[in-house]
């Protein structure tokens, strides 16, 4: 059960520029607004991540992540239909709607149509696709945890979102769309 007070806590730090952290199906992940500049920046700045590698957006439906998915083929969509929601990301090809920060160095976007309760309802509440990134310092283990969070990153995130992983052993899948081709299992 999500208390909607926490829901709302964490919205309301995502709709004011913050950087939240909140359970995936296997770690912990740091999120934030995918079109704040300022919210990519500060939440690559706590990573330690390299812009360059971008980040994945994370949806509760395929209708939040369609301004994403606009000239992707109809033989593309139903590859996506099948395999969402579930722990797959696709890579598909950038239509001009991604922030660079988002992006990265590539010509794609990384996307992720959860099926993860709490996930599902924070993007619903939010409004739209959210920043979907490991919990964790570059080269350092994903969180697991709430404490795991709060010990890495301390008072530096705007809301933590308390709830259970979804049970998965290993982080999604990234495939590519136009390839099938698979680069993290």
């Amino acid at each position: 059960m999500i208390e909607s007070s926490a829901l709302e806590e964490a919205v309301a730090a995502l709709r004011a520029g913050g950087v939240i952290a909140y359970p995936t199906e296997a770690v912990w992940g740091l999120g934030c607004d995918p079109d704040d500049e300022a919210a990519l920046a500060r939440l690559l700045r706590l990573k330690a991540r390299d812009p360059a590698k971008g980040v994945i957006l994370v949806a509760a439906s395929i209708e939040q992540a369609a301004p994403w998915l606009e000239g992707v083929s109809e033989a593309q969509r139903a590859t996506l239909a099948a395999s969402w929601p579930g722990p797959t990301t696709f890579l598909v090809p950038d239509n001009g709607r991604a922030h660079a920060l988002v992006r990265g160095d590539h010509d794609r976007v990384a996307l992720r149509v959860s099926d993860h309760p709490l996930v599902v309802a924070l993007c619903e509440a939010f409004g739209g696709p959210l920043v979907s990134t490991s919990a964790n310092r570059a080269g350092e283990p994903p969180a697991m945890s709430a404490d795991e969070v709060r010990r890495v990153f301390g008072e530096e995130l705007d809301a933590v979102l308390e709830g259970e992983l979804g049970g998965l052993l290993r982080p999604s899948t990234i495939r590519d769309l136009a390839t099938g081709r698979v680069l993290r299992s």
